[in-house]
């Protein structure tokens, strides 16, 4: 189990606070993993400093970071994304 401070904990929340855009790259560690590709919001960092996401996919697995390999979505990405999908921001 990894121990983590919480300066740590904040610094993460800080970082990816609730609402931002992320996009999974790879999740090498679990048996199901998201798919690299899929985008998804952050719903919070729990106080292990996983990210808690709610994937456009409906999975439901939080990212570790360290572990596995996401990034955040620009803005400039989020709006082509919604204009792909046909949706205005």
């Amino acid at each position: 189990m990894r121990i983590t401070s919480r300066n740590e904990v904040e610094s993460y929340r800080s970082r990816y606070p609730a609402g931002t855009r992320i996009c999974c790259d790879c999740m090498s560690d679990d048996p199901r993993p998201v798919p690299p590709g899929t985008t998804g919001t952050v719903i919070g960092v729990d106080d292990m400093c996983s990210i808690m996401v709610s994937w456009d996919n409906g999975q439901g697995l939080s990212l570790v970071p360290g572990v596995d390999s996401f990034h955040v979505i620009s803005q400039e990405e989020s709006q082509s994304e919604a204009h792909d999908m046909g949706m205005q921001l």
